[in-house]
């Protein structure tokens, strides 16, 4: 095979998953509105972190800070920029709602469990979900 095994042909954001967030947003038929969501890239991934990282000062250290990422800011910015529907960006969902922003949509639309669970499911489609296991394999 070779290089040609590392091709870009089937470019990773192209990849699309479908996952019933909640229960209580019904299609026409009644059953619960698939949402669809795409995995990042590492560059995508990367300055998402970048978004995420605050100075804080080192203890006991007057005037010294370190970078330290916002792991909750993160997670649902992470979420939010895996999402392709619906379309969090737009402003009409946004007011029904009453908020701005992505990743707040996201908070206004589920509940806390429902959250939660998309997070998982978030970092799961974009790998971070390895068992312990598969990284023990990984290593080997």
């Amino acid at each position: 095979m070779g290089l040609r095994a590392f091709l870009n042909e089937t470019p990773i954001g192209e990849i699309r998953w479908k996952y019933a967030a909640s229960p209580r947003f019904r299609n026409q038929e009644g059953k619960p509105e698939q949402w669809e969501l795409r995995c990042l890239t590492g560059a995508e991934d990367e300055a998402l972190r970048m978004a995420c990282v605050r100075r804080v000062p080192v203890p006991g250290r007057r005037g010294i800070f370190m970078s330290e990422t916002d792991p909750d800011l993160y997670l649902g910015k992470l979420a939010a920029a895996c999402t392709v529907y619906p379309d969090l960006r737009d402003r009409e969902l946004q007011d029904s709602y009453r908020v701005m922003g992505e990743d707040a949509l996201l908070k206004a639309m589920l509940t806390a469990g429902e959250y939660a669970a998309y997070l998982e499911k978030a970092q799961e489609i974009c790998g971070f979900g390895l068992e312990s296991q598969e990284v023990d394999e990984a290593k080997n």
